[in-house]
């Protein structure tokens, strides 16, 4: 008769795994900080509007071209600037993937 009392982990020790998934934790920590450090530029409008954004998707400048303002168009620079912020938001999730999917073999986790 086995002397097994429950289901047994794949890969062996339950607490081997704990300790992997400590560490997995611990390289998401650091590469979500790294991220909020690292930054993304997106040019629009042939250079006219420039949004510059960390890798955790927050906003650090918005540069708009002399020239621009001095036309008064003031609809087409909206238009600008929401592209370039949409841009931006597009190049700093790619950038925030390239740094976690490593770290998360391709898993969907919310929150990352």
């Amino acid at each position: 008769m086995s002397k097994r009392k429950g289901p047994r982990m794949p890969g062996g020790n339950p607490m081997g795994m704990m300790g992997q998934i400590q560490k997995l934790q611990e390289q998401l920590v650091q590469t979500r900080e790294e991220l909020a450090t690292e930054l993304v530029t997106a040019s629009v409008g042939g250079g006219a509007v420039t949004i510059l954004m960390t890798g955790a998707q927050f906003c650090q400048s918005v540069s708009i071209s002399p020239a621009l303002l001095k036309e008064g168009e003031a609809e087409m620079l909206q238009d600008l600037l929401v592209s370039g912020i949409n841009q931006a938001i597009e190049l700093s999730q790619t950038l925030a993937a390239e740094r976690l999917g490593p770290l998360t073999g391709g898993m969907d986790l919310p929150g990352l």
